[in-house]
């Protein structure tokens, strides 16, 4: 296994269609964190692509951001010059930032978690994020992170979802992550704050190592798609969905005029093909029917 934090080989872990993250109780509000950290954990920059997505659909706000004096080193992560919609030049510095969002028609609160990963005092920079979702009254963690894997494009990416939590394993079917190895900052936040006792998930989108490079439009749509089953809320992604599209074409335009990339791509599309046979994928067609109909019932006045 060569994937990070506890993903499968750019396998999916869920075997059966997930069910709803949240318990139901009707009247009482429930806050998700929702966590992504650019930087080792951000294949393609579709983890926090994904997050900045449903930061700006559901107009988060910004409640509070982290000291990054205390955790970065600028000669690694460095500040970036820009200029400002009024042409003014201004520094950016890498951070943390923390928003809170209501998702519409729905007793979901979302704080996202979006920065970039620390350079120090990882300990003390996760004991800090969960300060916030303590103040914050966060109920469930899920944390999302992006891995190079051999997968290919032209094939539904595979997000694979894991916790050590048995309560929501055994509610939502999915596995405990097996993974052994080096983490980034997505596996040290994941280990604190199940100690902390909030129970947390962990997605990780497959991206194919081929063309590794930002955006992936497929992959971070990936990531939405399964966040949205989880909290069982419906996401207009139709604009997305036409960018990832025309990524993959644009792909497999690269592919033809690389014979070695092209029989490299056929290889893997064969071996994709041949692991999800004997899964007949009625369940994946299912679940993109039930989230059409979510869609179709929002979309009436």
């Amino acid at each position: 296994m060569n994937s990070l934090d506890g993903a499968p080989d750019g396998q999916d872990s869920v075997s059966e269609p997930e069910r709803f993250l949240l318990p139901v109780s009707e009247g009482k509000r429930i806050t998700v964190m929702l966590a992504a950290f650019e930087g080792w954990n951000d294949a393609g920059e579709a983890a926090s692509d994904a997050l900045h997505y449903l930061n700006k659909v559901w107009n988060g706000k910004k409640v509070a951001s982290v000291d990054a004096d205390e955790y970065y080193d600028f000669q690694f992560t460095r500040p970036t010059v820009r200029r400002t919609s009024a042409g003014v030049r201004k520094i950016k510095w890498p951070s943390t930032r923390i928003y809170h969002a209501s998702v519409p028609d729905s007793n979901v609160d979302i704080v996202f978690m979006l920065g970039t990963e620390p350079s120090y005092k990882w300990r003390a920079y996760t004991a800090e994020l969960l300060v916030h979702a303590e103040a914050m009254k966060v109920d469930y963690v899920v944390l999302v992170g992006a891995l190079l894997a051999d997968v290919p494009h032209s094939r539904p990416i595979p997000v694979s979802a894991t916790t050590e939590d048995s309560s929501l394993r055994e509610r939502l079917n999915i596995e405990a992550p097996q993974y052994e190895g080096p983490v980034g900052i997505v596996g040290v936040l994941a280990e604190v704050a199940m100690l902390a006792g909030l129970p947390t998930i962990s997605l990780w989108a497959a991206v194919p190592h081929y063309v590794a490079q930002a955006p992936s439009p497929k992959a971070q749509l990936a990531i939405l798609h399964r966040i949205e089953d989880l909290l069982q809320v419906p996401l207009d992604t139709h604009a997305l969905a036409e960018e990832a599209d025309a990524w993959e074409r644009g792909v497999n335009e690269l592919a033809t005029e690389d014979p070695e990339i092209a029989a490299y791509v056929r290889q893997l599309e064969e071996a994709k093909d041949t692991a999800d046979l004997p899964e007949a994928s009625g369940e994946s067609i299912a679940r993109e029917f039930e989230r059409y109909l979510k869609r179709r019932g929002k979309e009436k006045p």
